[in-house]
């Protein structure tokens, strides 16, 4: 079923801020407009030519412990990254509920928010008298299944976007169900309309299984996000197993699938960390995608795609369902239930429909499958993800003087717990850069030779001198655009760790238009950056720009590996 966008005047509109960059960029001097790959490549070849760098390889091997198993969850940051954006008053019987970003932020995004804030001012009691409340934790429903899973830090109750997360929340704890749907919600591919136009003619109704052979032939451009953090992004993944597999749960796992799968990311240039990654490259006339999946409140509250895109329903609903972790008391579980009867009241359901959570009508044929299939289903994504080509990353490191202190060692733990989040055949190189840029580790396969020389890179960074980001870019790219002339089918990766704005070397306007051209990702991490134009280098090719704290960018960068290789 297709949903055609209609104006909605009335809500508050999501700001693009990042095309109103890009726009703004075109009118700069300098290789603002997109060179094609050939002349990219030239570039490129110049470029290296003109900047300061040395060759300066690692020249000793660390002592590296044996892999433990790529874990998500051994790498999460303290529980309070993650706000109390409403809080019980003292003296209260209160629980904590963990609600998905969607409906505990702000706007049209705060939805729930707004019910525990007048929850909390009503004086409601339980049944004895006692006053109660609710402490509102603002957490992405994958982040907040990482933690249920792990078990050190639970909430009293959990309401991710789609009923997923449960079933595999409850592989590790007890869920107890208080509603199955708070607010209603679908997952949509949004496709522009000529694009959809094109697959009509071709394939006739946009079904997921025409979707998927589109994407397999080629002939569309397909993005997703993450679906170890993304509930649009695991239920999307949940949706291509079940179509290859013709409906049958009992195949989504089976080696015949993978293989149909493989075949279907090998089509996928990215997967996006965020969705707003992807709606930022479908508006922006450089950008490679066609399609990219999002939730219909953040569809309909998109100010820039009120014409122009077809949203698609797909998969299980996003129900929103609200459960109980653990063994709660009878008191936790009376206040539960006092919540969820007070978000039913008629001004608070008005209130979701103003805000967007009225989906189109659609009847999933995706059935809800357990947890463990679940979990079995995201290890298929991550064994077949990259389509069966070599990655190869080469990460450039900011070791200016600014990095001093804790940032550098936040940055040496962030890179050795990569080294889990590595797959095995993966290539990898290391350049790191202040006001002069050196090669610290050629690009080659990360086999335990590689781990401990990288592993040395990041024990020895000492930071001082001026930020020449863009000199270490350009060197990053030049490893990898070798490697890709050594293998054409080769999937290059660039990961700039940074903390500053530029003050050496090459500007942005001297490689724009390069980096467009040679289509190669740049995810960008900052920590207290310029994240404009890092969000704008990034943006140049579909990729992520990550603003990290010293607290969290261990797990960041562990999940970028998760998605990105």
């Amino acid at each position: 079923m297709t949903v055609p966008r209609t104006p909605r005047p009335a809500r508050i509109a999501l700001v693009v801020g990042a095309l109103a960059i890009l726009a703004a960029a075109c009118g700069s001097s300098g290789s603002s407009e997109p060179l094609d790959q050939a002349s990219a490549q030239d570039r490129l070849d110049e470029l290296a030519e003109e900047i300061d760098w040395v060759d300066d390889p690692v020249t000793r091997s660390a002592s590296i412990p044996p892999p433990t198993g790529a874990n998500l969850a051994d790498t999460l940051p303290d529980i309070n990254e993650f706000p109390i954006v409403v809080s019980a008053a003292a003296g209260t019987e209160s629980v904590e509920v963990w609600a998905s970003t969607e409906k505990s932020g702000t706007g049209t995004d705060g939805w729930m928010t707004e019910v525990a804030e007048a929850f909390n001012d009503a004086d409601i009691a339980l049944a004895d008298g006692t006053p109660v409340g609710v402490d509102l934790r603002s957490i992405a429903s994958g982040t907040g299944f990482q933690y249920i899973a792990r078990g050190d830090d639970l909430p009293d109750a959990y309401t991710p976007s789609n009923q997923l997360w449960i079933e595999m929340a409850g592989e590790f704890q007890t869920m107890t169900e208080i509603r199955g749907q708070t607010v209603p919600n679908v997952a949509g591919i949004v496709m522009k309309d000529e694009t959809a136009e094109e697959l009509r003619a071709k394939y006739g109704e946009l079904t997921a299984a025409n979707l998927v052979d589109a994407v397999i032939a080629g002939d569309l451009v397909m993005g997703y996000t993450d679906p170890f953090a993304s509930s649009t992004g695991l239920n999307f993944l949940l949706t291509v197993l079940d179509t290859i597999a013709e409906g049958d749960p009992a195949r989504l796992t089976s080696p015949d699938v993978a293989s149909v799968f493989e075949q279907f990311q090998r089509q996928v240039p990215f997967v996006a960390l965020t969705t707003l990654q992807m709606r930022d490259s479908v508006e922006n006339d450089t950008g490679t995608l066609d399609t990219f999946v999002m939730e219909w409140q953040t569809f309909t509250n998109t100010e820039s795609l009120q014409s122009g895109f077809e949203f698609i329903p797909f998969g299980v609903p996003h129900d929103n369902p609200l459960y109980g972790v653990g063994d709660l008391t009878s008191a936790q579980s009376e206040v539960l239930e006092l919540f969820a009867e007070f978000s039913e009241q008629p001004e608070f359901q008005e209130l979701a429909v103003e805000y967007g959570f009225d989906p189109p009508p659609y009847t999933s044929a995706v059935v809800v499958p357990s947890g463990s299939t679940l979990i079995d289903v995201q290890n298929i994504w991550k064994d077949k993800k990259d389509g069966g080509r070599t990655v190869a990353t080469v990460f450039v490191v900011d070791v200016s003087g600014s990095m001093e202190g804790t940032r550098i060692d936040s940055v040496q733990n962030a890179m050795l717990s990569a080294r889990e989040f590595i797959k095995p055949g993966t290539q990898v190189g290391v350049v790191e850069f202040n006001d002069v840029t050196s090669r610290r580790l050629a690009v080659g396969e990360f086999d335990l030779n590689q781990q401990a020389k990288y592993a040395a890179i990041a024990e020895d960074l000492s930071p001082g001198g001026g930020t020449a980001m863009y000199d270490g870019i350009v060197l990053g790219l030049k490893m990898l655009e070798d490697q890709r002339l050594i293998d054409p089918d080769v999937k290059p990766i660039l990961v700039v760790l940074t903390d500053g704005e530029t003050t050496d070397g090459l500007q942005l306007s001297d490689v724009e238009g390069m980096i467009e051209g040679l289509r190669i990702p740049i995810y960008t991490v900052g920590f207290e950056a310029d994240l404009e134009e890092l969000s704008r280098v990034s943006s140049l090719v579909e990729a992520a720009s990550i603003d990290a704290s010293e607290q969290d960018v261990e797990f960041k960068i562990a999940a970028l590996f998760n998605a990105g290789g």
